[in-house]
């Protein structure tokens, strides 16, 4: 190994792993060993609060074998261990594997590759890439197929496997972008992912041969849910601008900041949307029965719901955030108001004419039957009308030089 520093550092997170610890820290060091000859690398082991003997277990490693050393955390969380190591390490790449190697370690050199030698900011492991040999049961299979299916539809993502524990990045993406990851368990790799895509950090995918461990002590139910909150959690978090994209993607972006929402995801919030705008325009219409005509209750309860609708979509479904074009928007809106109007109370007129003694409930199906033929022409216009305005030229551009390229 290099004596000069570590250019890689490998963590291992461990929660009461004593029977195999030390095994597959030998197994990995040999790995290491034999496909890092030229560069310096280190072994990480972040005690992730064990209660049995792997602490110990850990710390004699870290006293009796070469390039390997010892952190420990007094709280669990295998989100909380990795930011804790990786922000601590002083090695060029940061990577983690799981401590059951489920993993081929033939894939570390493949996986490593790309962030030493500065194509890319994250490497990750992919058991759904075309390519990766796994061997699980269906359970956990469908599973994973679906978390990620599911993640491609809520967030819009493009890489294939956010839950291998197989994964590397650059230590100077890891230190800008750690901080604004809030998981400290199973949803960090997720939410590390996603912030990455998002701010334009090229990410590369390996695929891996991977062996379940029919071992393994992860509560997979409480995972999910808790994966399911975290979809929701940082969906919500992205929505209201807490994390500083634009900030990030100026450090770290290979390319512009995209702030328009994947079509999927956009059909997905304005159905969401939709039913509860409907729902407020019911409300309003049976209200405003009382007091106006059908007709009239129709406008203005469409007048209400439409704006409404108009803003959230806007900055929700279509990720429209430019104050500068908001009256623009609204006038275009309207417009489309105007269209679903007309439609609306051409049903409305065509059924009183049909049962002229027909009540409120019975036009409201006539209306909501419109509304939602309506409903359809209206997201056509809106993604065509609303587009986040395009960065500045030049913004976030690609930070690859020629000796970078040559390298690779």
């Amino acid at each position: 190994m290099d004596t000069t520093g570590p250019r890689l550092d490998v963590v291992v997170p461990v929660f009461n792993e004593a029977a195999t610890l030390r095994a597959s820290i030998l197994t990995l060091q040999a790995a290491l060993r034999a496909s890092f000859e030229t560069i310096g690398w280190q072994i990480t082991i972040a005690d992730n609060a064990s209660t049995d003997e792997s602490g110990w277990i850990a710390d004699t490693l870290a006293k009796t074998v070469p390039g390997v050393r010892v952190i420990h955390l007094t709280e669990k969380g295998r989100g909380r261990a990795l930011k804790t190591a990786w922000l601590t390490s002083d090695a060029e790449v940061v990577a983690y594997m799981d401590v059951d190697l489920s993993t081929d370690l033939r894939a570390l050199a493949p996986l490593v590759a790309p962030l030493l030698s500065g194509h890319s900011d994250v490497a990750i492991g992919s058991r759904l890439a075309r390519g990766a040999r796994v061997v699980r049961g269906p359970r956990r299979e469908l599973l994973s197929r679906g978390y990620n299916a599911l993640l491609r539809t809520a967030l819009g993502v493009t890489f294939s496997d956010a839950q291998c524990g197989f994964k590397a990045m650059t230590a100077r993406a890891a230190r800008e972008l750690l901080p604004h990851v809030e998981d400290t368990g199973w949803f960090f790799d997720t939410e590390l992912l996603v912030l990455a895509e998002r701010i334009g950090l090229r990410i590369t995918e390996v695929p891996v041969d991977w062996l379940d461990d029919p071992s393994s002590s992860v509560d997979v139910g409480a995972t999910v849910r808790g994966d399911l909150a975290g979809i929701v959690r940082l969906e919500r978090s992205l929505a209201r601008g807490r994390v500083p994209l634009a900030e990030l993607n100026t450090k770290l972006g290979r390319r512009p900041l995209d702030t328009r929402v994947p079509l999927m995801l956009q059909i997905v919030r304005f159905g969401v949307i939709g039913v509860g705008a409907t729902i407020l325009y019911s409300l309003l219409y049976l209200a405003l029965q009382v007091i106006m005509p059908a007709q009239w209750s129709n406008f203005v309860a469409l007048v209400i719901s439409a704006v409404v609708n108009t803003a959230v979509n806007r900055r929700v479904t279509f990720g429209v955030r430019d104050r500068s074009t908001v009256a623009l928007h609204l006038t275009e809106g309207l417009v489309v108001f105007g269209v679903t109007w007309a439609f609306t109370s051409t049903a409305l007129a065509v059924a009183g004419t049909l049962d002229p003694n027909a009540g409120p409930w019975r036009n409201l199906v006539v209306l909501t039957t419109a509304n939602v033929i309506a409903t359809v022409a209206k997201f056509v216009a809106f993604h065509l009308l609303f587009r986040p305005t395009p960065p500045a030229e030049g913004a976030g551009a690609e930070h690859v030089t020629r000796q970078e390229l040559l390298k690779v």
